[in-house]
């Protein structure tokens, strides 16, 4: 397990990549895993910075893998909830003209994983992004 705390700032993503990597080159990950992960973390980071505007905590990122999965934990720290595990579904295949703005960050990450989890408590927002392992 490793786990690290960056700057709630679009300049952090640069750091937040080059951790997620080492983590994973010490995991024997595939390219197609390391871009899916790093996706999905980004997508995270970014909504928690542009939307979670009532702090400018720092965003804990913990990586964690055991036999069969890899889970990477977002916290963000003294903010209001938002549970994005309840947005409604984008209609990607929907004309341009019918589709609502936003949303599609949390359609991309959840096609990644495999599982995409919420919590919140004591103002603090946890996103759990799971993603299982092929088994050799």
């Amino acid at each position: 397990m490793s786990t690290k705390k960056f700057g709630k700032s679009l300049e952090s993503l640069e750091h937040i990549v080059a951790f997620v990597n080492e983590f994973l080159c010490n995991q024997d990950s595939s390219e197609e895993l390391k871009n899916s992960l790093n996706l999905a973390v980004e997508e995270i980071f970014v909504n928690m910075v542009r939307y979670n505007l009532t702090s400018r905590n720092d965003i804990s990122i913990r990586l964690e893998r055991d036999n069969t999965q890899i889970l990477i934990s977002l916290t963000d720290y003294d903010v209001e909830p938002f549970d994005l595990t309840k947005t409604d579904p984008v209609n990607v295949n929907a004309p341009l003209e019918d589709r609502r703005n936003g949303g599609l960050g949390i359609h991309l990450t959840r096609s990644l994983m495999d599982d995409v989890k919420y919590e919140y408590h004591n103002r603090n927002s946890t996103v759990t992004l799971i993603k299982n392992l092929k088994r050799k």
